[in-house]
């Protein structure tokens, strides 16, 4: 493994989790992403003027489910603007096929239903707060990953 994997994957590592602090520093919420998502797409909760407002401390409401969500795919836009002026790494996707990949998401979503968290939830948020359900759910995570890896490749 070369220096700047390294560096990039410690980088990336370090505002993952300074992401999951900051929101639970300014929110109170765990950055599960799956369960974001989820809640976003299917509450029946709905927005209010009030929840957009500056004056408010509700955050029970799905407005901040929608930001956060807003900011992942962002992040995601910035870095294919500017990887290439910056000399960062790039991700190949070509090597799986769109249905292989549409496949592997739909199960990682089953998944985190049946594990009622994703990597994110428990791996980052739970071993975080030495959780033992997300301890054991996330072995569970890398076991499967390791054997579907095995299994693909």
């Amino acid at each position: 493994m070369e220096l700047s994997s390294f560096a990039a994957a410690l980088g990336g590592g370090a505002l993952i989790g300074l992401s999951a602090i900051l929101l639970m520093i300014f929110n109170g919420r765990i950055a599960g992403i799956s369960g974001i998502v989820s809640s976003a797409f299917f509450s029946d909760r709905k927005f209010s003027d009030k929840q957009l407002s500056e004056n408010t401390d509700d955050k029970s409401g799905p407005a901040w489910q929608w930001f956060f969500i807003a900011g992942l795919v962002l992040t995601g836009v910035i870095y294919a603007l500017v990887y290439e002026q910056l000399g960062l790494p790039t991700f190949e996707f070509d090597t799986v096929s769109q249905p292989m990949l549409l496949i592997g998401g739909l199960l990682v979503g089953l998944g985190c239903s049946l594990g009622r968290g994703c990597t994110s939830g428990h791996g980052i948020c739970g071993i975080g707060r030495l959780s033992l359900r997300s301890i054991v759910a996330t072995c569970l995570f890398i076991a499967v990953a390791a054997c579907t890896a095995v299994f693909i490749h």
